[in-house]
């Protein structure tokens, strides 16, 4: 089956090289110019992940991916000329799942949108039966794996593939302390690097979405340690 690809850049050069190299890979590929338009893209096709530049006009990548995650949960890939650490925790604040630096090699760019692809259609195949080991209940929080859903109380709770990973990684192992390079390598399944806000941005948004509905804080915070959920 082929994959659809949304590229979204207000640079056209840009959009045509990462378009050309995501074609040559196999997959449909949707362009934008802008924010406005990639949302009215999103609402007439069925999109499987989302290449998204950080500054456009009309709407920008970070107000964009905020919108999307209200109602999805598409991998987002985004771009940005910017390579300062603050500018990769806010794009990561927004929901998005991966973060790529101007000028891009394309080996890496066909290599993550690979994994993110992988991973999302992995959690959202058509058979959602729960199997041996995936479905983990702890009090009131009930997670599937295969189906990839969160409940607590029977209501939904809207995660990113990121933030459920973790969440999965986290509660299959009560008790047990995961460092933030551990979680890095076992959730992004790459060599850890040296910058690490990766993984507490992604840890801070999913405590803020579990202590609403749980009304408690489930991921507790080992310090100088690293992260863990008790049974």
């Amino acid at each position: 089956m082929m994959r659809t690809i949304l590229v979204v850049d207000d640079d056209k050069e840009i959009a045509n090289l990462v378009s050309l190299y995501l074609v040559n890979e196999g997959y449909q590929v949707l362009k934008g110019q802008n924010g406005l338009e990639a949302l009215q893209l999103l609402a007439e096709h069925e999109v499987d992940l989302i290449i998204l530049d950080v500054m456009m006009p009309e709407l920008d990548g970070m107000e964009v991916c905020r919108r999307v995650r209200e109602t999805r949960t598409i991998p987002v890939l985004m771009l940005s000329a910017k390579a300062e650490d603050m500018d990769k925790v806010l794009g990561l604040m927004t929901g998005a799942d991966d973060y790529m630096v101007k000028p891009f090699n394309p080996m890496e760019l066909s290599a993550r949108v690979k994994s993110l692809l992988r991973r999302s259609f992995q959690y959202n195949s058509a058979d959602t039966k729960p199997q041996t080991g995936e479905l983990l209940k702890l009090h009131s929080l009930e997670i599937n794996k295969s189906a990839h859903t969160v409940m607590v109380n029977q209501q939904p709770v809207s995660l990113t593939n990121r933030e459920f990973d973790i969440l999965y990684l986290l509660a299959s192992h009560p008790g047990r302390v995961f460092s933030a390079e551990d979680i890095f390598q076992l959730v992004w399944k790459e060599q850890y690097y040296a910058v690490g806000n990766s993984v507490m941005v992604h840890i801070c948004n999913l405590r803020d979405k579990l202590e609403r509905v749980l009304g408690y804080k489930l991921i507790q915070t080992v310090w100088g340690v690293g992260y863990k959920i008790e049974e």
